[in-house]
């Protein structure tokens, strides 16, 4: 198995594993799992639990499963376990064939229970939902035991074989476990086990009216796969006692020549700004029509941000550079940005795209030459090569690279003024042409110096800018598409209390630009191609939306790095106050 990061490094679950493997438990196996629910799409989050879970299980040599908890058929279908599937694996963890579902093991839950009816230690309970609620309590007021409770074993047995023939409305009958109701721990307050649900499984079909909970499937799952360490997020920390009730009071049979049970270890989430991590928001966005989808590239998923242009590669470093901690905190999106220019760095070709096109002509140029000059495609890769660009005597600038009425400090073109076109010669803008009925700017027209051409004679002659640019007639036109934040503020949830979420969404989070311009290298850029575009930002080929002839662009990442900028600033050798992560 290839080490994916996250658990390469030292930290106190590895700390822990450690302790365990030396005083022998479970015979010092490792053995972890990634259990998701297939009710929406893998997020940013979940990323970091599939890299720690598989990172552990490879540092240990161990093994590593997939288990879908499938328990309830409401919110699930079989789109979200094909993405879930695609996201794990294009993530670089590797299960082997240990992809398990919760409802492979239906039967098996349903004979647990019976164990724990006939051992009084569980009771079918007729409290409404909001009844149980009140019998709950509360922190500070223990509960109340439901009327119920004291059910003779063969009645309860019998109304839980009912309840699993469908002879009782959805809701109308719990099966609970009998614990603890004045216990500090409110899960362990009679949690329920069962509920009857009337809904057709993915992958059960009608075969089931009642489904298993979490907190009572999640234990048994575990331990009838072997896992030795179940690596849970922290808001199941007040839910262990639970795990540890289900595995203490439930017969359950390892595999054979296995020993051991289960151990359930407790870790921050990620969270990060200027985002929401809740699938049921996430699904809103979808559902409301804010996004285009789940896979949009303005979303955490993992579908989005593989469609924006992001590597599995630099999620893997952001995750084991953010470490592994015991308690929750917000990490700077910039950072996780940072994370993506580095790989892009070392590994994106660059390339000249125009994105707002202003046409200049270099009258002094022959007609119909064409020059194909021999420019590197990533300074950053020794390995890279050349590519060879023609230049002609019509081009296409960007609109911004030109002024009529420059301001202090713009050195880029104005008239008079000189500025080298990359990899190519020094120009000189002599007029610019208007369009008589709006008084906008239509063209540009210049003059070269041949002598300048880049390693020509005249190639060290200094001007205080260099600009990209295309050939008009051998540029290849493509759609791009300038992603920013979803949201306006780095709480994305900020505001007053009865303030729906999406009110702070970004209204300007994407732009389209349906008039690019780029150069004759990427006329065949793939699907899922990565290129810096020079001066722009780090853009990826859409892999639904590109054709041949006209790619569309995503934009992954700007080439401003401001998480390193504020790195710089708040060392003791940097220019000032900043902040980090």
């Amino acid at each position: 198995m290839e080490d994916v990061g996250c658990g390469s490094a030292i930290n106190f679950i590895q700390s822990i594993i450690d302790k365990d493997r030396a005083e022998g438990w479970n015979d010092g196996r490792v053995h972890t799992r990634f259990p998701p629910e297939p009710n929406g799409y893998l997020h940013i989050g979940h990323a970091k639990a599939v890299i720690l879970n598989y990172g552990l299980a490879v540092r240990n040599n161990g093994l590593f499963n997939l288990r879908f908890d499938d328990t309830n058929p409401a919110t699930e279908n079989e789109e979200f376990v094909e993405s879930i599937i695609r996201d794990v694996k294009w993530l670089g963890a590797d299960w082997g064939d240990r992809l398990f579902f919760a409802s492979d093991y239906f039967d098996q839950f349903y004979d647990f229970a019976v164990q724990l009816i006939e051992k009084g230690k569980a009771y079918v309970c007729d409290l409404s939902q909001d009844e149980m609620r009140e019998h709950r309590g509360t922190l500070t007021r223990p509960g109340r035991e439901s009327p119920h409770r004291d059910r003779p074993i063969e009645e309860n047995l019998d109304l839980f074989k009912r309840m699993r023939a469908g002879e009782f409305a959805a809701g109308s009958r719990t099966l609970r476990a009998k614990i603890d109701m004045a216990s500090a721990n409110m899960n362990l307050r009679d949690p329920v086990l069962y509920r009857i649900l009337h809904a057709r499984h993915h992958r059960t079909g009608d075969r089931w009216c009642i489904y298993p909970m979490y907190d009572y499937a999640h234990p048994l799952g575990d331990a009838l796969e072997s896992i030795t360490h179940s690596i849970c997020t922290l808001e199941y920390c007040d839910h262990r006692p639970l795990y540890d009730w289900v595995l203490d009071n439930v017969d359950y049979q390892l595999v054979p020549g296995v020993r051991g049970r289960p151990k359930q270890i407790e870790f921050a989430r990620l969270n990060t700004n200027y985002t929401v991590m809740s699938k049921r928001k996430l699904r809103r966005l979808v559902e409301e029509g804010h996004v285009s989808g789940w896979d949009d590239p303005r979303m955490p998923t993992i579908a989005g941000i593989r469609r924006r242009g992001y590597t599995p590669e630099a999620i893997r470093s952001f995750c084991d550079q953010i470490g592994v901690a015991k308690s929750d905190s917000v990490v700077d999106l910039a950072f996780l940005e940072h994370c993506v220019r580095e790989d892009l760095n070392r590994k994106a070709p660059r390339v000249m795209a125009v994105l707002r096109p202003l046409k200049l002509t270099i009258v002094n140029y022959p007609e119909g030459q064409t020059e194909w000059l021999e420019v590197e495609n990533n300074p950053e890769d020794p390995a890279g090569g050349s590519r060879r660009v023609p230049l002609a005597r019509e081009l296409y600038v960007e609109q911004d690279d030109f002024r009529e009425d420059p301001p202090p400090k713009f050195f880029r073109l104005a008239p008079g003024r000189e500025v080298r076109l990359k990899g190519a010669y020094i120009i000189k803008c002599e007029r610019a042409l208007k369009d008589p009925s709006t008084g906008a700017i239509i063209e540009l027209q210049c003059t070269h110096d041949p002598e300048t051409r880049s390693g020509g004679p005249g190639s060290d002659r200094k001007v205080k800018a260099t600009i990209h640019w295309v050939s008009a007639t051998h540029s290849l036109p493509a759609t791009v598409r300038l992603y920013d934040k979803l949201f306006l503020t780095a709480d994305a949830e900020a505001g007053p209390e009865d303030q729906d979420f999406t009110a702070n969404l970004n209204p300007e989070s994407i732009e389209v630009l349906n008039q690019c311009r780029v150069e004759p290298a990427v006329a065949h850029a793939t699907a899922g191609s990565r290129y810096q575009f020079l001066r722009q930002a780090y853009f990826h080929a859409d892999p639904e939306d590109s054709r041949e002839g006209h790619p569309v662009f995503n934009r992954i990442v700007s080439l401003r790095d401001d998480w390193a900028r504020a790195q710089k600033a708040r060392s003791p050798d940097g220019p000032g106050d900043g902040t980090a992560r």
